[in-house]
């Protein structure tokens, strides 16, 4: 029973501090370091397994951002020309829709952290309004979220899930493509109502991240957060093994929006097993595809993208805690009509 507390209260912290109070809005990462190590300490997991894997898990997320970061940055003068000529020839609104849904596909096999980086430079270079930055970036994220669960690829560790399930690569499309599909056209359409004009001349010499931000300050915080993440899912792995598996379809759908907080790939492969039927598998992935949308620490996407474009957990949480809800509610409707039909 006191676990169950200290998971809730751990849950509750996470979702409502960087929302609520200023000094955590402002340190994020650390925030998340901090609350990571103290659950696995608590929760008596802190091993060394479970250092090696918070020091070793984020390695690649940052490499990415630290070679995408720089690229955009040597490159910057000449997409700055591409996309004015783009624009010339494609309203902004369509420009984002399209991205959305092309990288949203791409993510499934370029992984979704380089189509987040591609999304993020591209709505930067538009220039447009704070809000409708923010608004399309956390859409996009939606997107792409939604298109990564259609291969491994698209998901780190779901490899080891497939085994387990003696799946083969095209597995999760087979089982989620027209709820992938769906999802990603119905994440990227509220892009085309967005006011995408543009708060200053897109011929307008803008001010470039210093290579001092692009090469370590950036890289450093989405590695220290993804640690914090790390260490907190090792933290809550007991209560989810516990509390969550072989829940009904139903349950399993509505407990993976812990996939807001806990990493993706650690809820799958603790629930995913040979024991549970398709359906259940089928809700269990949906629920963390869509949840993983609604808040920064959902998805690695969503950390990159906040950290590149300096969009704070409650401005994230505005927008996506809304859109993540109507996501849900759509999603559980189709799945109840499908067990309903059956």
């Amino acid at each position: 029973m006191m676990t169950v507390i200290l998971t809730s209260l751990t849950i509750l912290a996470v979702l409502l501090g960087p929302i609520l109070v200023k000094p955590i809005e402002r340190n994020t990462e650390i925030f998340f370091l901090l609350i990571g190590v103290l659950t696995a300490c608590v929760m008596r997991q802190f091993d060394a397994t479970l250092v090696r894997a918070a020091l070793t898990e984020p390695l690649s997320f940052t490499v990415a951002v630290l070679v995408f970061g720089a690229t955009f940055r040597l490159l910057r003068d000449y997409l700055d020309q591409v996309l004015c000529r783009v624009i010339r020839l494609l309203d902004p609104r369509i420009l984002c829709f399209c991205l959305a849904i092309v990288l949203g596909f791409l993510a499934a096999f370029i992984t979704p952290v380089v189509s987040a980086l591609v999304f993020v430079e591209a709505v930067s270079l538009l220039r447009c309004e704070r809000w409708a930055e923010i608004a399309a970036t956390v859409f996009a994220c939606f997107a792409i979220g939604f298109g990564a669960g259609l291969t491994p690829l698209g998901m780190p560790g779901i490899a080891v899930v497939l085994r387990s399930l003696h799946a083969d690569f095209w597995y999760l499309t087979h089982l989620l493509g027209p709820f992938v599909v769906v999802g990603v056209i119905l994440a990227a359409v509220p892009i085309l109502f967005l006011p995408f004009a543009s708060s200053e001349p897109l011929d307008t010499t803008q001010e470039k991240d210093s290579w001092w931000t692009v090469l370590l300050i950036r890289p450093g915080k989405v590695y220290v957060f993804i640690a914090g993440l790390v260490a907190l899912s090792g933290g809550l792995r007991p209560v989810v093994d516990a509390y969550i598996h072989r829940l009904p379809e139903g349950l399993l759908f509505w407990m993976n929006t812990l996939s807001a907080v806990v990493n993706n790939s650690t809820l799958a492969a603790v629930e995913i097993s040979p024991s549970l039927s398709m359906n259940q598998q089928r809700a269990a992935f949906l629920g963390l595809l869509i949840s993983g949308g609604a808040l920064v620490t959902g998805n690695i996407p969503n950390i990159v993208a906040a950290s590149r474009l300096g969009i704070t957990s409650r401005e994230w949480a505005r927008i996506g805690l809304g859109t993540g809800v109507l996501l849900l509610i759509f999603c559980f409707a189709v799945l109840h009509s499908m067990a309903f039909f059956q």
